[in-house]
């Protein structure tokens, strides 16, 4: 943790200037830098340790995670050079900018701005539980792992508060190169150590054992949670809804750099079958009481060597780590810069990175009092930020096709029910809160649109009638 922490503080030798350097390092990366830096968003702790998990609990429901990203890559090779302009034109720095600007509405800028906040906390928390649990089981000390997750937290607040998105950047690399020697030496070493035969003969069995499991079969990840997972996933990340992409994005030195990356990128999603192969093992070589979670280390432990196990735990701390560092620091630009708004440069600056402290802190607290499963986290942050699609799609045009109103209005309805199925645990049958909460959003805002338009009409008129009366 502490080299993966002085690679950040690498990535700058002197401090930010102001907060445009710190949060998008002035639009200057390029085609490489931009590469590991968008790819980085792929391989998280859920990566390492939730497609097991899902895997060894649900079978092949775990694939859901494998097409939304290339299919998110087409949306993005169409909609991103679009956003970038308009970032370059109007000087984004944030997601929040974007909403705030195109519909002329700094009450929008700040709810979006809270709402990525709030449904961005719990991926947050999935980095820094997955630090926990990588810790914790490589030592054989839960304790161990609390003091991991506090450690971790420290030092990525550390090097992004020094470094900011070139410390994100410096750090993707060595991430990137670690986390694809991890996986392929655990889909190798894992398979061979349980099953003697190697993924063919994993999969042989887990047919001839468990069926059901190579198959969407009934139960909580069946087919409709697959598919409206699928869905979810793919609207959240190819319409740009979550905050950590917007640095990436407006960080780039020009449109062509991120369109060569969106044609590639689709093949890392390969790498997500490794992982999701040790879940298959671990179908065969663990009780089912057994955590999930836990599941790809429990057998990484059993099978490597302890010099090797170490690499693996240093992968996965780089795994939770770098994508945490995005995430809080896309979080704090939204608060300085649209929920605080505190007057000149400097001011903002300092209260970015406040808020770094903050929500870093807030997020520590959570994981110690209310852990939870690492794959339902990420679907309750998915859930909630695919409510920001509607106003995307509706900014893109040069005149924007709806008001502030309807954004506000269908924004607000579809994060309510988001929030009151989720902690209210209403059945909806397996089908992603998302998805219904999304009909309800873009129902509300066509509802609001007729409203303000017949209004809008009603007042020409009157304004005819009244200069005809003249």
């Amino acid at each position: 943790m502490v080299v993966i922490a002085v690679i950040g503080f690498l990535g700058r030798r002197t401090p930010a200037a102001d907060l445009a350097e710190w949060s998008v390092a002035g639009g200057r990366f390029g085609t490489v830098t931009m590469w590991f830096l968008q790819a980085g968003e792929t391989f998280t702790t859920f990566t390492f340790l939730g497609m097991a998990g899902l895997a060894f609990t649900g079978g092949v429901a775990a694939t859901y995670a494998i097409p939304y990203v290339p299919l998110a890559c087409i949306t993005w090779y169409f909609i991103g050079p679009r956003l970038w302009r308009l970032g370059r034109r109007h000087g984004y720095l944030t997601q929040a900018d974007f909403y705030e600007q195109r519909y002329g509405s700094t009450t929008l800028g700040t709810v979006v701005a809270v709402c990525s906040v709030v449904f961005m906390l719990p991926y947050l928390q999935l980095q820094i539980t997955g630090l926990g649990l990588i810790i914790g089981l490589v030592t054989h000390d839960s304790g161990s792992g609390t003091w991991g997750m506090v450690a971790g937290t420290v030092l990525t607040a550390a090097f992004v508060l020094w470094a900011g998105i070139r410390g994100t950047a410096a750090t993707s690399y060595l991430k990137d190169a670690l986390m694809l020697a991890a996986v392929a030496i655990v889909a190798v070493a894992v398979p061979l150590h349980f099953t003697g035969g190697g993924l063919l003969h994993t999969f042989r069995e887990v047919a001839r054992l468990h069926p059901t499991m190579l198959t969407v079969h009934a139960g909580p990840n069946d087919r409709v949670w697959w598919i409206t997972s699928m869905l979810a996933s793919f609207l959240g990340s190819g319409l740009f809804t979550f905050p950590f992409s917007w640095p990436a994005l407006l960080s780039a030195r020009s449109p062509k750099s991120l369109r060569r990356n969106w044609i590639m990128l689709p093949l890392y999603q390969i790498t997500l079958i490794l992982p999701m192969t040790i879940g298959f093992v671990a179908i065969l070589a663990l009780s089912r009481d057994a955590s999930a979670n836990g599941a790809l280390l429990t057998l990484a432990r059993q099978a490597l060597p302890p010099w090797l196990l170490g690499f693996i735990a240093v992968a996965g701390a780089a795994a939770a780590m770098v994508p945490a560092s995005v995430m809080v620091l896309a979080m704090s630009s939204n608060v300085a810069r649209n929920v605080i708004r505190v007057g000149g440069p400097r001011a903002q600056f300092l209260t970015n990175h406040g808020a770094v402290l903050v929500i870093l802190g807030s997020a520590l607290i959570l994981d110690l009092t209310r852990p939870n499963a690492l794959a339902n986290l990420l679907l309750i942050t998915y859930s909630g930020l695919v409510q920001f699609a509607p106003g995307l799609l509706a900014g893109l045009p040069d005149r924007p096709l709806l008001s502030k109103a309807s954004v506000l209005g269908g924004l607000l309805a579809g994060v309510g029910f988001v929030i009151w199925a989720t902690f209210w645990k209403i059945n909806l049958a397996n089908v992603n809160a998302g998805i219904p909460a999304l009909g309800i959003n873009i129902a509300v805002a066509v509802l609001v649109e007729a409203a303000v338009r017949v209004s809008r009409r009603r007042s020409g008129d009157v304004r005819v009638l009244d200069e005809a009366a003249l």
